[in-house]
């Protein structure tokens, strides 16, 4: 009987969480059927620089909120917890702090993981209707944690001071205030991340996050657009899309950079799509090494492998400047042999290279061609160099006819990724001749590459019997006989 009694106690117990899960926003969030994928490539993400460009109502913020609680509450699916956690929230105002940030983080905020609630402004028994400074949770460790939510326009000084956990960014703040927020962190090893629509153009956050001008390995981007959304409808989308500009689909649908008047060169890269984890390919796949020269400027050399279905793959990069042709090619060796690139009879390793090289430099009386020769690298300087078939050709492995990416690029190779995301169309539609050393030895491989013959379609015998009475007609013979 007292068996009995406790099975129907747990039992209700369970039916009051189930009911109360069903109820708070945290427990269904990509819980259903629908799924949102990038938020959930977010959340997974380990790197401590994590930046969303996104569109409006394409479920950016409700990044941002989601991970502050996982973070506060001790309970983050992908992250070792801690208690005692301490973040901000930063808006570009409090009446932004109130309508966006503020209000996600109370949706998503189950009222029984509350412990206190500090107000700025307004009662704390209905914060929605008021200025949040600190909401201090409950942490499922045993500790408290706090959330504190802090306007840009208190400037500056204001961010001073604090070791804090993490930093959410809800839109793109002022750049001594990102500066010093990178600061807070520091001693914590915390993490910054931040959700916006970049409505301002190309930035310090376009050249700093999108850029990675730095090679920060820590940063990360990803753009999240209307469609990425699987809870606005069809007809939403065809609503929202009809009644704006180009320009503004740009940045409120897609989330991306406005260009400020200059325009890609390669508008079909994707980040999400051409840029790769490294990953161990066959050493069947090994293709070539292309190089653009460079001493005083960089140098640029990357490793192309291409598979049997002709998808190229750029797996390593050696990019440095100011250094001499026997430095690089020793650097060049280093990589072949951590690859296990297989060198020829004699010893040296074959790459493509710009016919410049074939010039004698100031410091010597040999060619770079044959400096390289003597340093265990023959270089073949035979390349085609034709500017915009170089282009078209590239463009093509981006996304060919039928939309499918046949590029790929390890995401170690990141000068190569920046020069593409910053290559631009110049004056006389002749791109911007600036920071391009790995896109020309791009060129020159992709050029080198056969182009990819169109299959015949098979005739079925129908077709053949066709041809057979045309031709038959034709002659002047009856088809019949």
């Amino acid at each position: 009987m007292n068996n009995i009694t406790e099975n129907i106690a747990l039992a209700s117990e369970l039916i009051k969480e189930i009911k109360k899960r069903k109820s708070c926003p945290l427990y269904s969030y990509n819980k259903g059927k629908k799924k949102h994928k990038k938020q959930i490539a977010f959340h997974k993400c380990k790197k401590r620089n994590r930046w969303v460009f996104g569109g409006n109502r394409s479920g950016k913020t409700e990044c941002g909120a989601v991970e502050s609680i996982w973070l506060a509450r001790g309970i983050h699916p992908y992250r070792k917890n801690k208690k005692d956690v301490f973040g901000w929230v930063v808006s570009l105002s409090t009446k932004v702090q109130k309508e966006v940030a503020q209000e996600k983080i109370l949706k998503y905020l189950d009222k029984n993981f509350i412990e206190e609630i500090i107000m700025n402004t307004g009662k704390k028994n209905s914060p929605e209707y008021g200025v949040i400074d600190t909401i201090v949770i409950k942490n499922v460790f045993g500790g408290l944690s706090r959330i504190s939510f802090k306007s840009c326009e208190e400037g500056r000084e204001k961010f001073q001071g604090t070791s804090l956990d993490f930093v959410w960014f809800d839109e793109e703040p002022p750049e001594d205030i990102y500066n010093e927020c990178k600061m807070r962190v520091l001693d914590k090893c915390g993490d910054i991340f931040g959700t916006m629509t970049p409505l301002k153009g190309q930035t310090y956050i376009y050249d700093e996050i999108y850029l990675n001008k730095n090679n920060d390995p820590e940063v990360f981007c990803m753009f999240m657009e209307w469609a990425d959304n699987p809870y606005l409808s069809k007809a939403e989308l065809k609503r929202l899309t009809s009644s704006m500009s180009e320009e503004e689909l740009t940045s409120r649908r897609y989330g991306m950079f406005l260009q400020n008047k200059k325009s890609m060169v390669y508008k079909e890269f994707d980040q999400q799509i051409h840029v790769i984890e490294p990953r161990p390919l066959p050493h069947d796949f090994y293709d070539k090494i292309s190089i653009d020269p460079g001493l005083n400027n960089p140098l640029s050399a990357h490793f192309y492998a291409c598979d049997y279905d002709g998808n190229v793959y750029v797996i390593a990069e050696h990019f440095e400047a100011g250094q001499t042709v026997e430095y690089h090619a020793k650097k060049i060796i280093q990589i072949a042999k951590s690859l296990g690139w297989q060198p020829r009879k004699d010893g040296r390793y074959e790459a493509l290279i710009d016919s410049a090289a074939n010039q004698k430099t100031l410091a010597s009386s040999k060619s770079v061609t044959e400096l390289f020769f003597e340093n265990g690298i023959a270089v073949n300087p035979n390349v085609n160099k034709d500017l915009f078939a170089g282009i078209s050709r590239v463009k093509s492995y981006l996304k060919n006819g039928e939309g499918k990416a046949r590029l790929f690029i390890f995401s170690s190779c990141v000068n190569l990724i920046r020069e593409i995301k910053s290559y631009y169309w110049g004056e006389g539609d002749r791109p911007i001749k600036d920071d391009d050393h790995s896109l020309d030895e791009l060129r020159y491989y992709i050029m080198n590459r056969p182009e990819t013959a169109v299959k015949k379609q098979e005739k079925s015998e129908l077709m053949k019997n066709k041809e057979k009475l045309l031709k038959r007609i034709k002659k002047g013979v009856s088809p019949w006989q």
